[in-house]
């Protein structure tokens, strides 16, 4: 079992930056990839960055590409989500996930509680 704790979301003005964080315990976090997914009122998660357990690859979806960035530290246990230059249309709550691969939320067995992201114009 992986258990896993987000944290770092906010209310900020368009343009502004937030960072997230999601703490994973449980089984051996440093191979696991992991996922960064998102949900606006009244729609499914989408997807937003991934990283591979290595931390060597990442992808990230189109509309995010360019202002976020994904982290991982095996340290600490802890993958990261940097957001910059946010947009209104960013608003959404904020989950991390693993247990899985690629883009899909549907592949990923392990969930965060989510946090939410307001951003005001």
């Amino acid at each position: 079992q992986v258990q896993l704790v987000n944290s770092g979301g906010g209310t900020v003005q368009a343009g502004g930056s937030l960072k997230l964080s999601c703490e994973a315990s449980g089984r051996t976090f440093k191979y696991y990839s992991m996922g960064w997914f998102r949900q606006a009122p009244g729609k499914e998660h989408d997807f937003v960055a991934r990283i591979s357990w290595n931390g060597d690859s990442t992808y990230y979806a189109d509309s995010v590409k360019g202002r976020f960035t994904i982290s991982k530290d095996n340290t600490k246990n802890t993958v990261y989500l940097q957001m910059n230059s946010l947009k209104p249309e960013d608003t959404a709550i904020y989950y991390c996930a693993t247990g899985g691969i690629g883009s899909s939320p549907e592949n990923y067995e392990y969930w965060g509680q989510g946090t939410q992201v307001t951003v005001s114009s």
